[in-house]
């Protein structure tokens, strides 16, 4: 977890980088704003004259340009080299333009724009740290993945185990991977019979039980006996490493996309640069000299540029992530809370999502005293490490079971486990093992238990002296909460699908219980990205809900990712909001309060730049011809008035309890 806490410094260290250039340009603002034309044109206040005061403002002015306007230049750049202007284009624009020709103004007499220039980065320096702090740091995903992948690998050579790190295994080497271990490489098994966990990989809930002959992916976790493996991928070509890959190229596509403030930044952008050169080009052909004309021009740049601008949205956002921080909603960055109200279809995961992502016995049916049925099955079991086995023995502890002594215990991979219990040969494994052992099958159990395998349910027999006594069925159970979630996504006109790596009667049964109209099961990493995509591509506005390793393509390429808390840090990773409480719930609370946040955020754009639809022309000097032109202190008032009401429209900011 250390790449956690150092990803978490890197952001609170932005975070308090961005905080000490706010703080600094404020202070060094001070001074410039007291001692300009405009705050004595308001105030009727002059600060006296002392020696090299006329130099004070251009100096300290040149300090703010050069420590905190290079953040919004150096963001500009980045901007521009993605060929998506937007706010920082905006602001560096402004702030450059204003100053060049402040220091001009020095020698050539005219206005000068000093105050402009300090409130301006000012202001835009506290906006972006106001969301900074409300979001959390961009995560590594990728790292994570890594994590899976143990280093070592056990290399069988002429008859001995050697162990190698896993960057020299090659394809042709043959392996031993021991009860416990991680699969190091994709591969074939050549000799044993295990049950292997795949379910952070595929999705699929319960252990898959693979013989001579069958698969390996590197990655997943062997729970019963050693196999010996040939490996037919390794490095880069395994199976985990091009989910590595898809995982990149959906973070990757993601890139291009803008936030409604940078929107409107590039379209004012557009009209501010379009606007100074039509004012300054209009002045000359009325044949106004080039001074009288640069400072119309400059001053329209100047005022498109509105301080409110700079909070109208970080204020709403901040607002938005600390309210839904405490609701248990943690969301890591602005784009996804503007997206998440526009999205039409909810994808959930099923395992770990919409069920509870753990075994439990659901089902008992015994012909002998329910308390010495499961006091024989949890003798047995408790010596398994077997997922199954630990649900079994949980049920049976909670149940106030104590088990009883076991002799001549022995697992037989892929069938069950026998064992001496009080003088009695009890066996516990599945219907083909216990076909094997017993002499004849009680229909009725048999019966009872075809209807739960029907289910997806996984059944386990048990029987005494070679007699079938009975069995426990056990299944993923369905989240309490998901049922609520689903009828309240379908009530807001939402189309809700459910993909999963489970089997497609698994999938079917949970799909019904909940009234899922449409679903898309035995579904691998891959897919689940793909069906994401073709579901981008007829239209739709997609947002992901999972909780594993297996979901994490699928979170990055949707276009809201949403991981439910108690998952795996690759799938807190790959998303953008994350579910602390594991309900399901929560994912109408996040397209709620995205609603109510996107519609401040279209309200305060409107009282940030509305003065503009006055204050470019007049800046440009549409009015003089009546003697009227916009005077910097009308200027600073409207710029005032503007961020004041923004500032207030976000607090008012109420949201719905749901």
């Amino acid at each position: 977890m250390h790449h956690q806490h150092k990803r978490h410094y890197s952001h609170k260290s932005h975070v308090e980088e961005l905080k000490k250039r706010a703080i600094l340009s404020t202070i060094l603002a001070i001074p410039v704003i007291l001692s300009s034309e405009t705050f004595h044109n308001i105030t009727g206040i002059k600060l006296p004259n002392f020696l090299g005061s006329s130099f004070l403002s251009p100096l300290l002015s040149t300090l703010i340009f050069i420590y905190g306007g290079s953040f919004f230049i150096k963001g500009a750049l980045k901007e521009l080299r993605k060929k998506l202007p937007g706010m920082m284009t905006l602001v560096a624009i402004a702030i450059t333009v204003s100053y060049l020709y402040s220091l001009y103004s020095l020698e050539h007499g005219g206005r000068e724009f000093f105050w402009e220039i300090a409130s301006l980065i000012s202001v835009m320096l506290w906006g972006h740290w106001i969301e900074m702090k409300s979001l959390l740091g961009t995560g590594k995903a990728l790292e994570e993945l890594v994590k899976l992948i143990p280093s070592k690998a056990n290399l069988l050579k002429n008859g001995k185990v050697v162990e190698i790190p896993i960057d020299e295994l090659k394809v042709g080497d043959v392996i031993l991977i021991k009860p416990g271990e991680k699969v190091p490489a994709d591969g074939k098994i050549l000799e044993g019979s295990s049950y292997l966990d795949e379910s952070m990989l595929t999705g699929e809930s319960k252990p898959i039980l693979k013989r001579a002959g069958g698969k390996v992916i590197a990655g997943s976790i062997n729970l019963d006996a050693p196999l010996k493996v040939v490996v037919e991928k390794a490095g880069e070509e395994t199976y985990l490493s091009q989910v590595l890959k898809l995982v990149k190229e959906a973070q990757r596509s993601k890139t291009k996309l803008q936030n409604i403030a940078d929107r409107v930044a590039f379209y004012l952008t557009i009209i501010a640069v379009g606007s100074g050169f039509i004012s300054f080009a209009v002045w000359k052909l009325l044949g106004a000299n080039t001074d009288f004309a640069m400072e119309r021009a400059v001053s329209v740049m100047v005022i498109a540029c509105p301080h409110a601008l700079g909070l109208a949205i970080p204020l709403v956002v901040s607002i938005a992530t600390s309210y839904s921080a405490r609701m248990g909603i943690l969301i890591r960055n602005r784009l996804s809370l503007e997206r998440a109200k526009d999205v039409n279809v909810v994808v959930f995961d099923k395992t770990g999502t919409l069920t509870e992502g753990k075994f439990k016995v659901s089902d008992l049916f015994t012909k002998i005293k329910e308390e010495d049925f499961l006091k024989l099955l949890m003798s047995l079991e408790q010596n398994s490490e077997h997922i199954i086995a630990r649900a079994i023995v949980n049920y049976a502890k909670e149940k106030g079971i104590k088990p009883s002594e076991v002799k001549n215990f022995k697992v037989l991979a892929g069938k069950g486990v026998v064992g001496l219990v009080n003088e009695q040969e009890v066996a516990v494994g599945n219907l083909l093992f216990i076909k094997e052992i017993c002499n004849e099958l009680d229909g009725k159990i048999l019966k009872k238990a075809n209807n739960l395998m029907k289910e997806g349910k996984s059944v386990v027999f048990v029987s005494v002296n070679k007699e079938l006594v009975g069995f426990v069925a056990l299944s993923d159970e369905v989240r309490k909460e998901s049922l609520e979630a689903i009828r309240g996504l379908k009530a807001k006109g939402k189309k809700v699908i459910m993909i999963t790596g489970d089997s497609r009667r698994i999938a079917e049964y949970v799909a019904n219980f909940l009234g899922i109209d449409e679903f898309f099961a035995e579904v691998l990493p891959h897919q689940k990205a793909l069906k994401i995509k073709e579901l981008q591509e007829r239209g739709f506005k997609v947002a992901m809900v999972g909780d594993g390793i297996n979901d994490a393509p699928a979170l990055t390429q949707a276009d809201v990712g949403i991981a439910i808390g108690a998952g795996t840090d690759v799938a807190l990773e790959s998303a953008e909001i994350i579910l602390v409480r594991n309900d399901p719930r929560d994912v109408i609370k996040v397209l709620e309060i995205s609603e109510k946040a996107v519609s401040k955020m279209y309200q305060n754009l409107f009282w940030a730049l509305s003065y503009n639809l006055f204050a470019i022309p007049l800046a440009g000097g549409v009015g003089i011809k009546w003697g009227i032109i916009l005077k910097p202190a009308v200027s600073a008032i409207l710029m005032s008035l503007s961020t004041v009401i923004v500032s207030i429209n976000a607090l008012l900011m109420k949201f719905k309890t749901t």
